[in-house]
């Protein structure tokens, strides 16, 4: 492991601050480090392993891309994007689809059309995006722009303009907004992920939906670390009575291989024309092949049995000593605990879980397939080590 590290830390740029475990190789929801230790894997790449490591389904669709060719230029066409495509629209009710490489860059294609719908229908002055505080959408200066935390603005200013920040779930934040900006659309996530595992309230969202409609402002769902069948829906607006005029996903659709889409209904469907918007790797063909394989698979049992392990994590997990508080949706999972959640990661990794952090809370994003037997395991552990002094 030292000399990995070592080599690590002279040739990598110094942006994580890695755990001490170097992987090997993995199965399911077990991943294998270099000395032969095994941990259970409640973390899935931060949201993208869907069906967890070394799928089998998903190996044999990329492979066989693989063997067809591995890229081609978005000047031709191509049988696995066209077919992901019309699987998103078909399984959405949208209309049309951008493939990029990243939730980020879905996010900026999605920032890039709603300003171009509201110059069209309005006027060059309706450029301001609400976004929420807490809120983060990526990690590109417009991006980070659009992200309602302070603590990512600071040390790359000047940001892009055009974004103000609304209070999560106040109703009134956002009509102030709307009143005192000339607003083209509103972006938000349905749990916001890196804020702390936060899900919005019913009441507004089907309030800014309203607020939306009556005033031509965009909807914008950002799905990519919700999305996908984490939340117990196919996609996490699907749980709430509204209907985005676009929606972002990345991680887990690719399971393992980058890929976003930025996901249009018919409203936007036309927004972006020939020249105004690209991607050299958006739609690759074995990206394209890989998410095929995860999207057609969520069927309604696969997200049944997400519920069904939502509530069994809830369960465990809610008034258990050392735990103060349970959020999220489905299975992304944020623990308030006693200790400092490093700590709490830290002291499970010793015991052979891995799981993430999320602000001040612990966060778990496992496969959506993980085995009963292994995430009951898991969780005993967790609740285990926030009960130790």
């Amino acid at each position: 492991m030292g000399y990995i590290t070592e080599l690590d830390k002279r040739y990598i740029a110094n942006t994580y601050a890695r755990f001490p475990v170097v992987v090997a190789s993995g199965k399911g929801s077990i991943i294998t480090d270099i000395h032969g230790n095994k941990y259970i894997d409640l973390g899935t790449g931060i949201s993208v392993n869907t069906f967890g490591i070394a799928d089998d389904a998903w190996q044999d669709a990329v492979i066989a891309q693989m063997n067809r060719f591995q890229h081609t230029s978005n000047l031709y066409y191509s049988e696995p994007n066209v077919q992901l495509a019309r699987l998103l629209c078909e399984r959405t009710g949208m209309s049309r689809v951008f493939f990029s490489n990243s939730g980020a860059e879905a996010n900026e294609c999605a920032i890039k059309v709603a300003r171009k719908y509201a110059c069209e229908k309005k006027g060059p002055e309706y450029y301001t995006i609400i976004t929420l505080k807490n809120s983060f959408h990526g990690r590109t200066i417009t991006t980070l722009a659009a992200t309602g935390q302070e603590m990512f603005h600071k040390d790359f200013q000047p940001l892009t303009e055009g974004f103000v920040y609304a209070e999560a779930n106040s109703l009134e934040s956002i009509e102030k907004l709307v009143k005192k900006e000339k607003i083209a659309a509103i972006l938000f996530e349905v749990v916001q992920g890196e804020g702390g595992v936060m899900p919005l309230e019913h009441e507004f969202l089907s309030g800014i939906s309203q607020i939306a409609a009556q005033n031509d402002i965009l909807l914008i769902a950002d799905e990519v670390q919700i999305g996908n069948g984490r939340s117990g829906e196919l996609y996490g607006y699907m749980h709430y009575d509204i209907s985005p005029d676009i929606f972002t996903t990345a991680k887990g659709l690719g399971g393992g291989l980058p890929i976003g889409a930025t996901v249009f209904n018919q409203k936007t469907a036309d927004v972006l024309t020939p020249g105004s918007h690209g991607s050299t790797f958006g739609g690759n063909p074995i990206c394209c092949a890989g998410a095929i394989s995860v999207l057609s698979r969520i069927d309604r049992e696969v997200l049944d049995e997400v519920k069904r392990k939502s509530a069994y994590i809830f369960s465990e997990l809610e008034g258990a000593e050392g735990i103060t508080g349970i959020s999220g949706l489905g299975l992304m999972i944020g623990i308030e605990t006693v200790k400092d959640p490093m700590l709490v990661v830290e002291q499970c990794r010793e015991q052979g879980v891995l799981v993430l952090t999320a602000k001040n809370k612990v966060r778990l994003l496992p496969a959506l397939n993980i085995p009963q037997e292994e995430l009951s395991e898991a969780i005993n552990i967790i609740k285990s080590v926030c009960a130790e002094g």
